[in-house]
């Protein structure tokens, strides 16, 4: 098992002058950088890589559709931006020497409506062709893809760990399967530990995240049987720690952080990995 932490915590956008965070994510005993693409073009894939070396770690690409890069949406140019924004994310974790490409690429974030039923099909249609493309690019270059399902505040396509494997499915692509998060299934399953087990062979990624964002152990997320549950699927791939700093401009609405997860990100770092790895001696 390794363990990785999202460098939302410390920053955003994460640019090449921010490279600096991956000394702290090192610094508090991870093994790998959760890098999250907000924008393209702003981190340079070689400097990230010699980064990646120089601190020993290894990385995961999480990215997040959004609104004007939308698989899902009904106009062709938003779609077109969403497949090279996809594109964009899958060429840095190739260059990068990632193997997953994560998050939510299905539907924009923050996108929550009530639809007519042939709308939500048309749109979820949309969604699938897509990623079945974007999987397509990947599968070339040796890249996964893990595809997010967010709870019902955030996203109003994909919520629970059924509804992922049906859309896994219908893409028809053995390198996609799904990123799980600790947050989101908190609110969206009703039994965490057997929805983790019914992803088997589908988990390619996983986020922990406490049910207030904070970290990991020191809410109510029954973390013994997320534990439990990841032995019995015998995953062996990275956990990591997913929160946001309440500096970073943008994010507030779309996570609705109303107020700061944590003070420090580097204790919030160390006290994260320090439960995390408890679980797992």
């Amino acid at each position: 098992m390794r363990f990785g932490a999202i460098t939302f915590i410390w920053t955003s956008p994460f640019v090449t002058a921010e490279l600096g965070v991956l000394a702290r994510v090192a610094d508090a005993g991870f093994d790998v950088v959760d890098v999250a693409v907000e924008e393209v073009g702003v981190l340079d894939p070689g400097a990230l890589r010699a980064a990646l070396d120089e601190h020993g770690l290894d990385v995961v690409v999480t990215g997040f559709a959004a609104t004007g890069r939308d698989l899902s949406s009904a106009d062709a140019a938003e779609r077109a931006a969403g497949l090279a924004y996809g594109r964009a994310c899958v060429d840095l974790a190739r260059a990068a020497g990632a193997r997953v490409v994560s998050g939510p690429l299905h539907s924009a974030v923050g996108k929550a409506r009530a639809l007519a039923p042939d709308e939500r099909r048309a749109e979820r249609r949309r969604a699938i062709d897509g990623l079945h493309e974007l999987a397509a690019y990947a599968g070339e270059r040796g890249i996964s893809l893990a595809i997010e399902p967010l709870n019902r505040f955030e996203n109003d396509m994909l919520n629970t760990v059924a509804q992922g494997l049906d859309m896994c499915a219908e893409i028809d692509a053995e390198n996609v399967g799904l990123l799980l998060d600790t947050f989101h299934m908190n609110i969206e399953e009703k039994d965490v530990g057997a929805a983790v087990i019914e992803a088997r062979g589908r988990v390619f990624h996983f986020h922990t995240s406490e049910n207030d964002r904070g970290a990991p152990g020191s809410g109510h997320v029954n973390w013994s049987e997320v534990a439990d549950a990841l032995r019995a699927i015998e995953y062996d791939e990275v956990i990591s720690v997913e929160s946001f700093a309440s500096s970073v401009p943008g994010l507030q609405t779309a996570v609705s952080m109303w107020r700061p997860f944590f003070e420090d990100p580097d204790a919030f770092a160390r006290e994260s990995i320090a439960h995390i790895q408890s679980l797992f001696p």
